[in-house]
């Protein structure tokens, strides 16, 4: 089975930085693609970053510039290094396996607010 826990949201100024973590079990990590979205409060998820088995990276145009996202394969984990926050940051940030999307963790909150 799949599982995926999230860490590293919290509150946070505008400008300010925040790196999340997805820790992945239940499946051979290092195959799969790796993705992160975003909910706001009365809105419809969406895709923030993702990340290949081979490393190759895509960002939503909104945070391209800002975001990181990054894997670390010995660790099953993987990170969304944010920079530069703005208020319309503030979203709950889940990490997605999008070969199994049925499996979804309980997310992490991040604040951006002053």
């Amino acid at each position: 089975q799949v599982q995926l826990v999230e860490s590293g949201g919290g509150l946070v100024q505008p400008g300010g930085s925040l790196r999340l973590s997805c820790a992945v079990s239940g499946i051979i990590f290092s195959r799969y693609q790796m993705k992160w979205y975003r909910q706001a409060p009365g809105k419809q998820r969406e895709l923030v970053a993702s990340i290949t088995s081979r490393f190759t990276t895509n960002y939503a145009d909104s945070v391209k510039g800002r975001f990181t996202i990054s894997r670390d394969n010995a660790n099953n984990t993987v990170d969304l290094q944010m920079n530069s926050l703005d208020p319309e940051d503030t979203a709950v940030y889940y990490c997605n396996v999008p070969f199994y999307p049925d499996y979804w963790g309980q997310g992490t909150q991040v604040t951006v607010s002053s």
